[in-house]
């Protein structure tokens, strides 16, 4: 017997999926608890039409993913901060920093918990910072930390 799982089933197949199960196996226990429906044309036409619904907005998510990607790898971000005599920072740069100057810079939230920094930068210099925007797609975003100019010194 055809039936359309409507939700995962261990051992015979994901939400959406199509399957020929036995008999016996559809009318005792998939179909009265209501983990799958019988395949009639009507529901195969209407798992047709929710593949393509679902496969147009990931299409339409991974495009907008890419072109956030493309306007955070286009200019490199500038972060000043203040730095001791040997080159150290007072404090250190984090994600949350990266994440601040980011939303500034394109005019939209940010996330930092998508950004991968794996500890946070505490020296001056040019650095490489992946942003994950979506499972597939990742930004490497070119962080520059200068040194703060000092007012009024002297």
């Amino acid at each position: 017997m055809k039936v359309i799982l409507t939700k995962d089933v261990q051992g015979t197949g994901k939400t959406g999926e199509v399957k020929d199960v036995a008999d016996g196996y559809a009318r005792n226990f998939l179909i009265p608890r209501k983990l799958a429906i019988p395949a009639s044309g009507g529901a195969l036409k209407g798992v047709e039409q929710k593949k393509a619904a679902e496969q147009k907005k990931a299409a339409a998510e991974e495009a907008s993913a890419r072109a956030l990607a493309d306007r955070l790898t286009a200019a490199p971000v500038v972060l000043t901060a203040r730095v001791g005599d040997q080159g150290r920072l007072y404090g250190s740069i984090t994600s949350a920093d990266i994440a601040e100057q980011l939303s500034a810079h394109l005019g939209q939230a940010i996330d930092k918990r998508k950004i991968e920094l794996h500890e946070p930068i505490r020296t001056l210099g040019e650095f490489y910072v992946p942003y994950r925007i979506t499972r597939n797609v990742t930004a490497t975003i070119t962080l520059q930390v200068e040194r703060q100019s000092t007012k009024g010194s002297g």
